[in-house]
């Protein structure tokens, strides 16, 4: 895998020279094409806003269609961004040597001039926040065999960045708008812009906090000591979501129903499981299997770091290879108690979009924003 230079801590560098270093960045990346601007222009209709598909914190994102007929998501980083272009390097150099069913697949980029362009694989049906999460009508039928699939990919995609790569790739930022769906409503983990590697000698690296609120493990996020445990809590949040039907936070709720994690852990105290999943799905579901998921997605968000299990082992798990009926759980890592950490707790800040789905930390003190397919709505609280 391509290693990260050392321009990733310049402080300053004129337009010029900027675009130098990434020029040099991206030639020194195997498995990567180049597309010229011009091509990328005609095949987004110059870049038209009925093309456009998501937008983030450091640009849009576009359909295309190449000159072979291959449709294709264009990635546009901002010109006026001044923290993408770090995240726009880390993008290409984790995810240019890696391939997996459960990773979306880039295609290659353009660093022409000021240009900043990353091109992906075009997938037909959205994100998990678009359609399953979404406020809108969805045409997308999510029956619980899919939801059970879709949990299941991934699991295995980030089992892959987890141990089957050197180092290790801990991803830090899955959520429901990272989560694409292809034409079969195959899971692809997508942005890879805040990944980290880990070497395996290391138990943690320190780093910034960086992620989206409502799916950061308490111990990151408040000692900002990344592992791949912080990506196992994250699943588990998604997890919920995914058999739920609903976002792990809404403020137009009750008080009481705000937090997801915490009136999913106060019904199943209750032993009220129906009570949890999806209400459209009308009772179609299995009620062992569901209590089963649920289970684990409270084991992927224990507080305790090492209380939550190894992705591999999620993985079977969600398959019913392992037993988990006999396991052992506590009160989970809450998200609202976090909360109240966060506003008691100082943090440096960074520079990021505000917009309300990128926001970690303090809530509105710090913010970062990464730039998703299909996060245009996904900034609803």
């Amino acid at each position: 895998m391509p290693c990260f230079s050392a321009c990733f801590g310049k402080q300053t560098a004129s337009p010029l020279e900027q675009a130098i270093d990434i020029e040099e960045e991206v030639s020194s990346i195997q498995n990567i094409k180049i597309y010229p601007y011009k091509e990328l222009q005609i095949a987004t209709s110059y870049f038209s806003a009925a093309n456009k598909i998501g937008e983030g914190g450091f640009g849009s994102v576009y359909k295309g269609k190449l000159k072979d007929g291959t449709l294709v998501a264009i990635k546009v980083l901002s010109a006026e961004s001044r923290q993408g272009v770090r995240e726009f390097l880390t993008e290409l150099v984790i995810i240019s040597d890696i391939e997996h069913e459960n990773l979306v697949k880039i295609y290659g980029c353009c660093v022409e001039g000021v240009h900043r362009i990353l091109v992906y694989g075009y997938l037909e049906n959205n994100s998990l926040a678009q359609t399953l999460l979404g406020d809108g009508h969805c045409a997308i039928e999510f029956s619980w065999k899919k939801r059970k699939e879709i949990c299941i990919g991934i699991a295995r995609g980030l089992a892959y960045l987890h141990e089957d790569i050197q180092p290790h790739i801990v991803h830090r930022d899955i959520k429901a708008s990272n989560i694409l769906l292809d034409e079969n409503l195959t899971a692809k983990i997508s942005d890879f812009g805040l990944a980290k590697l880990i070497p395996a000698h290391l138990t943690h690296i320190s780093t910034q906090v960086a992620g989206t609120l409502g799916y950061l493990a308490p111990e990151y996020a408040i000692r900002g000591q990344l592992t791949r445990k912080a990506d196992v809590y994250s699943l588990g949040m998604l997890l919920l979501e995914i058999v739920c039907g609903r976002r792990n936070r809404d403020s137009r709720l009750p008080p009481k129903e705000k937090f997801l994690l915490e009136l999913a852990w106060e019904l199943y105290q209750e032993q009220d499981i129906v009570g949890l999943v999806d209400a459209s799905l009308n009772g179609k579901f299995s009620l062992n299997e569901a209590s089963r998921y649920i289970k684990i997605a409270f084991l992927c968000t224990q507080a305790a770091p090492r209380s939550r299990p190894l992705m591999s082992d999620v993985v079977n798990m969600l398959k019913g290879d392992i037993d988990v009926s006999e396991m052992e759980i506590s009160k989970p890592g809450l998200l609202s108690e976090l909360s109240r950490t966060y506003k008691s707790t100082p943090y440096e800040s960074s520079i990021g979009s505000g917009k309300p789905d990128d926001v970690f930390l303090s809530m509105n003190e710090m913010s970062c924003g990464t730039m998703t397919f299909t996060s245009i709505e996904d900034g609803r609280d």
